[in-house]
């Protein structure tokens, strides 16, 4: 299987990729493709002592800097490592391209380069979220501000296959997410999507409060880009808001600190299922390609991670199963219109 990895991707590039890539290919047993400065990258992997046995550089000199504007960055630096990187995806020389870099750079560069599946209205910038119960796939969270109905019709059947596919749920739970679970709650998007995606032969099962998605409530939610940006950042913030009044807690007197490393193997626990580095990136559905953004923090774990679930949907056919559910779905419109 040939994963493509952006090496000049997370903000302390090339070193995370460089590592990440020489685990993968051993935990793997495949090839890891390493998109960036061909000679900087041989270097650095000969200073590591690891070969380019496991690991295949190619040569892509320019990089896409933060102040780079998304859509001229992505026409006019046609050697970046993203583009190079996207480029081998299209011309059939890699199964799934990985990044850590700039989002708006990676959404811009792929649809450039890849575009969407046809008939797709807009790709969706995808989350896994940790629930009570496992994992719950949330999208869009942050690709898209504005949305009309039939956009979160196609991200629910998206998602719907990414939990499938790669996350194993047999007959995922589709929920919309909304400010209460009644058919008549939300705003006015939420209220003309609901009747959509009741018609759309998934299983859906209406709408959903964050609480209870958080309690494990479904494994999918649906929202626009806005509403679920904020759900995102708002998660993150409490999250890191709690471990950190713990931590304050715990070591503000004898007996809680004791009680603390008592506790340590219960805090991993948790940790590691919040971390997000255990989920290593979020994929872009809907392009015409398999594309995973991480954060730019991600470090070597975090992207070995991100390989992983690259790999899982190579493996799941995933793409194959987006293409023809959306063709499926085109069809279905086109003969109800017909009558």
């Amino acid at each position: 299987m040939r994963i493509v990895l952006d090496a000049m991707g997370s903000d302390t590039h090339p070193e995370p990729e460089l590592r990440a890539a020489i685990e993968a290919a051993r935990e793997f047993g495949d090839p890891v493709l390493l998109a960036g400065p061909a000679a900087l990258l041989q270097e650095r992997l000969r200073a590591l002592g690891a070969s380019e046995t496991g690991v295949r550089c190619v040569d892509a000199p320019e990089t896409l800097e933060m102040a780079d504007k998304p859509v001229d960055a992505a026409r006019g630096k046609a050697r970046s490592s993203m583009a190079v990187g996207m480029e081998l995806l299209k011309d059939g020389e890699a199964d799934a391209f990985v990044t850590a870099g700039n989002t708006g750079g990676a959404m811009a560069n792929a649809l450039f380069r890849l575009g969407r599946i046809h008939g797709v209205r807009r790709p969706a910038l995808t989350a896994v979220f940790p629930t009570r119960t496992g994992r719950a796939v949330v999208l869009d969270i942050g690709a898209n501000a504005d949305c009309r109905p039939e956009f979160l019709v196609q991200f629910a059947i998206f998602g719907s296959l990414y939990a499938e596919r790669v996350l194993h749920i047999a007959s995922p739970r589709v929920a919309l997410l909304s400010n209460g679970e009644e058919p008549g709650k939300g705003n006015a998007l939420v209220k003309e999507a609901y009747p959509l995606l009741e018609a759309a032969g998934l299983n859906f099962i209406g709408n959903i409060e964050p609480k209870e998605l958080f309690g494990g409530g479904a494994d999918v939610a649906v929202a626009d880009g806005f509403s679920g940006n904020i759900l995102l950042k708002s998660s993150e913030a409490v999250a890191n808001l709690i471990t950190r009044l713990l931590r304050e807690q715990i070591r503000s007197g004898l007996l809680t600190s004791i009680g603390g490393l008592l506790a340590q193997p219960a805090f991993r626990r948790v940790g590691k299922l919040l971390d997000p580095s255990e989920y290593g990136a979020a994929p872009l559905l809907g392009i015409d390609g398999l594309v995973f953004v991480g954060h730019g923090r991600s470090d070597a774990h975090a992207l070995v991670s991100a390989i992983r679930v690259a790999r899982q949907a190579v493996e799941g056919g995933l793409l194959a199963a987006m293409r023809q559910a959306i063709h499926t779905r085109l069809s279905a419109d086109s003969q109800e219109r017909a009558t």
